[in-house]
C-alpha cells in the first residue's frame, strides 16, 4: 500500500512540474525515466527466462492426473477471463471519446540531458522459447545443476526488481505523466484511466461470481455460500498485494469450503503461482485502453487479440511475487505482440500498480473455485465403479 501512495504522490509530481517546473527540471526528470525504461527493457526477457524456466522446471511430476487438472483449469480460467474482459472492454472503451493527439511546441524541444541505450542481451520470444525448451527439459532429466542456476537466477532477478526497479517505479512514473503534462494531454488520459480502472474492480467481481456459480453447479453448493466463506482471503490479499503471503488464508478457507486437505495442500501454493485471472483481466482491460488511448488506431478484433491473451496466460507464470510482478513479467509481450513503446509500457505499470492488490485478490479468491473442481474430479476418479460418491 506504501507503494501505491508512492505511485500516486509520483504521479501527482509529475504532472506539477510538467505544467510549472522549468525546462531542465522536467528535462531532469525525462533523464530518469530514459534510463529507467532501458533497464526495465534490459531486464524484461531475463525475467522471462529465468521465471518461466524455474516455474517449469518446479512442477511436480508426482501428482500426475491431479497436476494436469489443475493446470489446465486454472490456464482455462485465466483464458476465458482475459477474453471476456476484452470482449467488455472493448465495448465500453469504443464509446469513449478520442483523445487528444497534439503536441505543444514546447514539449516537441524537451528531451532526457542522456541518450544512454541498454540493448537486451536478446529479445523476447527467443527469451520464452529458450526459458520452455530448458523449463521442460529440467522437469524430464531432474538436472538438479541446470533447476539451481534457473532457480539461483530468479533469485538475482527478484532483489533487482525489490531493491532497484520497484523503487525507481515513481520516478519512472513521474517522468511519464510529466512529459505528457507538458504535452497538455494529462487530464484526458487520467479521464479514461479512471474509467479503465473501474471496469477492471468491476470485470473482477464479475469473473468471481462467474467461476463460483460453475463451481456451485458442478459441486451442488451454494455459490454465494462459497464466496461468502472466501472473503476473508479476498481482503487479505487486498492488504497484502501478494497471493504467496495469503496462502495461508487461502488455504485455511479453501478446506472450510469442505476441499480434502491433501487436495488443497497441493492446489492452492500452485494455483497461487499458474491461476492469475484477475490480474490477466487487468492486463488485457488496460491494454486495450492503451491501444486506444495512444496509438489512435481501431481496436483490433477478439481473434486477434486472442494469440496475445493465450501467451499473456502462459507468461503469467512468470510473474515474480511482488507489487507488480504481473505487469512486470507481461511487459515482454505488450512490447512485442502490440507494439507498445515506452510510453505505453510506463502506463501499463502505472495503471496496473494502481489496481494490483484488486487484481491480487480476484486471483487467490478464483484459486478457491479451482481447488474445488479439482476435489470433485479426484472423487469421481476415486469412485469404484458403477458407485456414486458422495459430497464431502
Amino acid at each position: 500500500m506504501k507503494l501505491i501512495l508512492k505511485l500516486i504522490a509520483g504521479i501527482m509530481a509529475g504532472i506539477l512540474i510538467g505544467f510549472f517546473a522549468p525546462d531542465a527540471i522536467i528535462r531532469l526528470l525525462l533523464t530518469v525515466k530514459q534510463l529507467g525504461g532501458q533497464l526495465i527493457g534490459f531486464t524484461i526477457p531475463l525475467i522471462i527466462l529465468f521465471y518461466i524456466t524455474s516455474g517449469i522446471a518446479s512442477l511436480s511430476k508426482d501428482s500426475g492426473s491431479l497436476l494436469g487438472k489443475t493446470v489446465a483449469l486454472s490456464y482455462g480460467s485465466t483464458i476465458i477471463a482475459g477474453s471476456l474482459a476484452f470482449l467488455v472492454a472493448s465495448f465500453v472503451i469504443a464509446g469513449l471519446p478520442e483523445p487528444a493527439a497534439t503536441a505543444t511546441e514546447t514539449a516537441d524541444k524537451l528531451t532526457s540531458f542522456i541518450a544512454l541505450e541498454i540493448p537486451p542481451l536478446f529479445g523476447v520470444m527467443t527469451a520464452l522459447a529458450t526459458a520452455f525448451l530448458f523449463g521442460l527439459g529440467i522437469s524430464v532429466t531432474n538436472s538438479k545443476h541446470l533447476k539451481a542456476v534457473a532457480d539461483e537466477g530468479r533469485g538475482v532477478i527478484d532483489l533487482l526488481l525489490s531493491k532497484v526497479i520497484i523503487p525507481m517505479l515513481p520516478f519512472y512514473i513521474a517522468g511519464i505523466f510529466a512529459e505528457m503534462a507538458a504535452e497538455g494531454t494529462v487530464f484526458t488520459t487520467l479521464k479514461t484511466f479512471g474509467i479503465v480502472m473501474a471496469l477492471a474492480v468491476t470485470m473482477h467481481w464479475v469473473w468471481i461470481v462467474i467461476q463460483y456459480t460453475l463451481t456451485g453447479l458442478a459441486t451442488g453448493k451454494s455459490p454465494f455460500m462459497l464466496i461468502k466463506n472466501m472473503l476473508p482471503a479476498y481482503f487479505t490479499a487486498v492488504g497484502t498485494m501478494s497471493s504467496a503471503a495469503t496462502i495461508p488464508v487461502t488455504l485455511r478457507q479453501t478446506k472450510n469450503s469442505g476441499v480434502d486437505e491433501s487436495i488443497a495442500n497441493f492446489t492452492i501454493p500452485l494455483c497461487a503461482t499458474i491461476h492469475l485471472s484477475g490480474s490477466t483481466i487487468t492486463l488485457v482491460t488496460c491494454s486495450t485502453a492503451v491501444i486506444a488511448l495512444t496509438q489512435h488506431a481501431a481496436i483490433p478484433s477478439l481473434f486477434d487479440m486472442l494469440p496475445f491473451i493465450m501467451m499473456l496466460g502462459v507468461t503469467m507464470i512468470a510473474a515474480p511475487g511482488a507489487p507488480g510482478g504481473g505487469v512486470m513479467a507481461a511487459l515482454g509481450l505488450m512490447a512485442s505482440m502490440l507494439g507498445f513503446g515506452e510510453a505505453e509500457l510506463a502506463l501499463m505499470i502505472a495503471l496496473y500498480m494502481a489496481q494490483d492488490s484488486f487484481g491480487t485478490a480476484c486471483n487467490i479468491t478464483g484459486d478457491g473455485a479451482i481447488s474445488l473442481l479439482v476435489n470433485k474430479f479426484a472423487k469421481k476418479n476415486d469412485a469404484p465403479a458403477g458407485e456414486l460418491q458422495p459430497e464431502s
